[in-house]
């Protein structure tokens, strides 16, 4: 079963580099990733951080010209590394987890942190569509689609469909009874809330002198940006990085 699991990875990882959703370096840490689950959690492992990556993939490609005229984010939808470890490291390291210290703990840690950045990428690449304004929670002004730290009904309803996506594709693979599933697909929507607390005041935000747009952009309008808010180290990437890390601590505690 591992060599099927490790070749399910290799096949998802190239077709995510010839497709253009990943970049070389996106997919050397798919790869990494992969083969740490698929030698812990095997097939069923890799087949829910499949999951994530192809919905996650197909909702970044969703109206993805549209979502191009207001882009404020430093990255394209083309997974670099750092965002690949971001969403997938924490999946890793409970993957590992396992292995060397056995407990059921770690299958919550795995599903809880799938859950939390599936709730993340759905609410970010459906929410930037919403037709309204987003609330930021940093002084609860209307703000750009797309901005760190902001909320909308939309992405919050999608964040809550992505992490209830992947809990019941657990429930299924790892045959978690119904409220365990519900708890970890919590933790992970309670993972996006974090993120969405830490981006709002914490994640480092820059401001173009030319235009006046704030972003998560070191360069706008052919210039330098500013930085405005938060810590220079907290980025994005960061920032996904911890949700997904509280919202696996969350799912493994749930399951103690």
């Amino acid at each position: 079963m591992l060599g099927y699991a490790l070749t399910g990875v290799l096949a998802a990882a190239a077709a995510g580099y010839l497709s253009k959703a990943l970049s070389f370096s996106g997919f050397v840490a798919t790869v990494i990733v992969g083969a740490c689950i698929s030698a812990s959690f095997g097939i069923k492992g890799v087949l829910l951080i499949g999951a994530f990556f192809v919905s996650s993939t197909i909702w970044s490609k969703y109206k993805e010209k549209q979502k191009e005229k207001n882009v404020i984010t430093e990255k394209g939808s083309r997974r670099d590394i750092f965002q690949v470890m971001a969403n997938g490291g924490i999946a890793a390291v409970a993957s590992l987890g396992l292995i060397f210290f056995p407990s059921p703990v770690w299958t919550g840690v795995f599903v809880a942190s799938i859950a939390g950045s599936n709730a993340d990428t759905w609410a970010s690449e459906l929410g930037v569509l919403s037709k309204g304004m987003p609330l930021s929670l940093r002084g609860f002004i209307r703000v750009q689609p797309g901005t760190s730290g902001a909320v909308s009904p939309f992405g919050t309803v999608a964040a809550l469909a992505g992490s209830l996506f992947i809990g019941g594709i657990a429930a299924f693979l790892f045959k978690l009874s119904l409220p365990d599933a519900i708890i970890l697909a919590v933790a992970g929507f309670i993972g996006n809330l974090i993120d969405t607390f830490f981006g709002a005041f914490f994640q480092i935000t820059y401001k173009c002198e030319k235009c006046g747009i704030e972003s998560e952009k070191r360069f706008h309008c052919e210039t330098r940006t500013s930085p405005v808010k938060g810590y220079y180290w907290l980025n994005n990437d960061t920032v996904n990085l911890l949700s997904s890390l509280l919202a696996g601590v969350i799912g493994g505690l749930a399951l103690l």
